[in-house]
């Protein structure tokens, strides 16, 4: 195929990156290093101070533009240097607002003793973000003893948290049972009472015992009774509770009761209307509905959900309730919302996802459903059908599903569906359903079709062989040798703050690659490039040279793991890299038809030039390469590109025609020869006639600049098309004269180039199993793809969750370095 140009000099075009420069190669990180014997300890130390401080001025700098704890705004890391050597021999915190300095061990309770306790004169504590609670009765605490704001106390203890622990006995502060109000029975003691707040009304002190001794005449107790002589304006009553600080609960409901006996005329409060109720509920059940297998029924009916909704002033909600007819009603509004939609359409696209099985990231299930929706012209799509499979699914069985489908929605007018984008079934299926109907261009999803260029790479590539079998020699020396196991484990914390294994592929004791999937090999792969610098050190140390003495294997490695090995290894993970990336931008931009003969060009010329930069075979790699765009090819690739007034190419004579030059010349028949196919026999000659003035004519060079246009787009910030309808619109409304071309060109334009539909959770498949509750799950997932649609969400949330702590994790891990580094103390 001949290269595909760029967009036209005179439009907006898209800023197209370079081609994606490869991490950096290991080897170059892999330089001699000292061994930690030869550092001494002074530069060791200093080490460590310079590394901790430097996370505490990230962790700050990040808080203060309002990703983290509120204090950082008033707390500023500093360096202490030795007087004497000049080198820094400590982190210390300095306070912003008197220029007091602390320790940097525990910088939240800094700020929790030193800021909101008032100990520092110039803070104002209604100026602080964060919660200051006020003991109102039900906990409360002796106001703390004065202390030096530059020296902290070292009890590790909260002082006025609310409740004293002490070896035999808790003391609790609450009001006189008559005057207790139970709704502040809940008191957020996150930080400590301040002196100055005073208690609402004189309070009880509650002694629970914990043991022997512990009770009214223990001396803990004797001691705060004589303390209490010395305070007689905090002179508080005894109580005693025999069943501990759990009775608190139940000392709480005892009021609760005689509160109401008392006021049995009193209001709880504002009390919401039926209207209020019903509205509240079914936002509720949507909420349940859309996250389809995510929220289970049964949550509904635990305690605290319940008492939840009953502080709301909502009654509970059944799990009968939101399977029974409030189900029934919302598929039936999310039903007859589909139709009406497709009704509009006058014609449309199937699209079926689920045929190829997936293995769940998160559960390690196989999922079993297969998603069938209707692309639109407009660009938007509608959930049509979900179909439970059992297993291994045969061709027949699914050219049989979406044939129902088809004929299901078009009733007699079987040519309103123009095609079928699938993930599977190209060479049988679809191939059989377009031969039989030649109004059909049915095509194989382009996600899963350059996902399989790392399978194509991954068999006939002698590269990736020899990556393979190296990386599975390297981990299970490392994973199988206690003393190399236990250096490899310690170098990683020591470099990386965190430790495992090397991930080894099932079956990846033997075999080669040919008989594993590529995945967790390349999970591996990823490992041991990652771990290049502690598997470094474990060459260097000395146990690695005892064991290697006796085992002939631990030799062969050390001389394996040369410059060439990581070149290799990085030119592996480079091209992995490299096709997943542009994979991901198919699944996540789903282009039409029109744009795959541009994005397999953009592709080849990438892999051209990784072929270039790791000295690789291009011949062998282009074979490759070839093979697969052959399979995935389809006529209407080409028919579409030239059609696509996006595509049209500005001339000398300043015309915007198509661009005819970039397609091969059996690229150039097969645009004949479909356009042919899709019109009747008696247009078929026009159609050719309109094609060759479509050729030489083009489009009026504003509508196509109109078309052509492009925006940024505000979140990736990537150049995108203002109006993606806009290339069927000009043929519907402007380009008139085409009588014939114009149907074929507004009916292949906006074809799907993919397949790729809803992510669902792991737990949805499992209630399909069950065939009393299949007809609820076809329902409820109906409900929910209706949903995610309206919303352009294809996301799975349990991935989300996953990518969520995997990012927190990794935060939490430089935070952890900086704060309990004990080192630097």
């Amino acid at each position: 195929m001949a290269a595909v140009p760029n967009s036209n000099s005179n439009t907006a075009t898209t800023q197209q990156p370079p081609s994606p420069a490869a991490a950096n190669t290991a080897i170059t990180q892999l330089v001699p290093v000292p061994t930690p014997t030869e550092l001494t300890t002074d530069e060791m130390a200093v080490k460590v101070v310079h590394k901790r401080y430097e996370g505490l001025v990230m962790v700050r700098t990040k808080a203060v533009k309002g990703k983290g704890a509120w204090y950082w705004a008033h707390l500023e890391p500093i360096l202490v240097h030795n007087p004497e050597t000049g080198l820094p021999k400590a982190v210390k915190l300095r306070c912003c607002l008197c220029e007091a300095v602390f320790s940097a061990s525990n910088p939240s309770r800094t700020a929790s003793e030193h800021l909101k306790r008032g100990t520092c004169p110039n803070f104002n504590s209604d100026s602080a973000p964060g919660p200051n609670p006020i003991s109102v009765g039900v906990v409360s605490s002796p106001p703390p003893p004065p202390q030096n704001h530059r020296k902290r106390n070292s009890s590790g203890g909260r002082k006025g948290s609310g409740f004293k622990v002490n070896s035999s006995e808790t003391t609790y502060s609450v009001a006189p049972i008559t005057m207790i109000e139970p709704p502040r029975f809940s008191v957020d003691v996150s930080y400590p009472t301040r002196p100055d707040l005073v208690p609402a009304f004189s309070s009880a002190t509650v002694v629970t015992g914990s043991g022997g001794g512990g009770g009214l005449y223990s001396p803990a107790h004797h001691h705060h009774h004589h303390h209490q002589q010395q305070h007689p304006q905090q002179q508080q009553q005894h109580v005693v509770l025999s069943g501990g600080k759990e009775d608190l609960g139940a000392l709480a409901k005892l009021e609760d009761s005689v509160k109401k006996l008392k006021s049995p005329g009193s209001s709880p409060g504002q009390v919401l209307t039926k209207a209020q109720i019903d509205s509240s509920l079914e936002l509720l059940a949507n909420w349940v509905y859309e996250n389809c297998g995510l929220v289970s029924f049964s949550s509904l009916e635990h305690p605290k959900f319940k008492n939840f909704l009953n502080q709301l002033g909502l009654p509970g909600i059944t799990r009968r309730d939101l399977a029974g007819e409030r189900l029934d009603l919302r598929y039936k509004e999310a039903k007859a919302e589909s139709e009406d939609r497709i009704r509009d359409a006058l014609f449309f696209q199937i699209s079926s996802d689920g045929w190829k099985a997936k293995v769940s990231c998160c559960s390690g299930e196989v999922e079993n459903l297969v998603n069938v929706s209707v692309n639109l012209p407009n660009g938007t799509s509608v959930f049509r059908r979900g179909v439970f499979t059992g297993g291994y699914v045969f061709s027949k069985y699914a050219e049989d599903v979406l044939w129902e489908t088809i004929c299901d929605i078009c009733g007699n007018n079987l040519e309103q569906c123009v095609g079928i984008v699938s993930d599977k079934f190209k060479s049988k299926a679809l191939r059989n359903l377009e031969n039989q109907h030649h109004w059909m261009v049915n095509i194989s999803c382009q996600f899963q079709g350059v996902n399989k260029l790392i399978k194509d790479f991954s068999k006939e590539l002698p590269l990736f062989h020899n990556v393979t079998d190296n990386c599975l020699k390297v981990a299970n020396f490392v994973n199988t040798k206690s003393q190399i196991r236990h250096s490899f484990l310690k170098f990683q914390l020591q470099e990386y703050g965190r430790a495992a294994l090397l991930r080894v592929p099932y079956g990846g004791g033997g075999g080669g690659i040919g008989r594993v999937e590529f995945e967790p090999v390349f999970q591996m792969v990823e490992d041991v490039l990652s771990s290049a610098r502690a598997l470094q050190l474990v060459f260097l140390d000395e146990s690695f040279k005892i064991v290697s003495m006796e085992d002939q294997t631990g030799k062969e490695i050390e001389e394996m793991m040369r410059a060439q090995f990581w070149n290799e290894l990085e030119a592996v993970h480079s091209l992995v890299r490299l096709i997943k990336g542009m994979a991901h931008e198919i699944e996540k931009e789903k282009p039409r038809i029109g744009q795959c003969l541009p994005l397999w060009e953009e592709l080849r010329v990438k892999i051209r030039e990784w072929c270039g930069k790791y000295h690789i075979n291009e011949n062998h790699v282009d074979k490759v390469f070839d093979k697969r765009f052959k399979r995935n090819y389809h006529p209407a690739w080409a028919a579409a590109f030239i059609l696509d007034p996006f595509y049209l190419i500005r001339d000398i004579s300043g015309k915007y025609l198509p661009p005819f030059k970039c397609l091969t010349s059996e690229q150039e028949k097969d645009v004949d020869k479909l356009i042919t196919r899709l019109v009747s026999r008696e247009e078929a000659h026009i159609a050719l006639m309109e094609l060759m003035k479509w050729r030489t004519e083009g489009l009026d060079s504003v509508y196509a600049q109109a078309v052509q246009l492009k925006q940024r787009d505000p979140i990736t910030g990537k150049m995108k098309i203002a109006n993606p309808q806009s290339s069927r619109l000009v043929w519907e409304t402007y380009l008139t004269d085409f009588k014939s071309l114009r149907k074929v060109a507004v009916r292949l334009i906006f074809l799907h180039a993919t397949s790729c539909g809803f992510k669902w959770n792991s737990s949805l498949c499992r209630w399909a199993q069950s065939r009393n509750g299949i007809d609820k799950a076809q329902k409820l997932i109906f409900i929910a793809a209706h949903s995610k649609l309206e919303r352009r969400d294809f996301s799975n949330d349990e991935e989300k969750d996953a990518d969520f702590f995997s990012i927190a994790s990794r935060e939490d891990d430089v935070l952890n370095e900086v704060m309990f580094d004990a080192s630097s103390l």
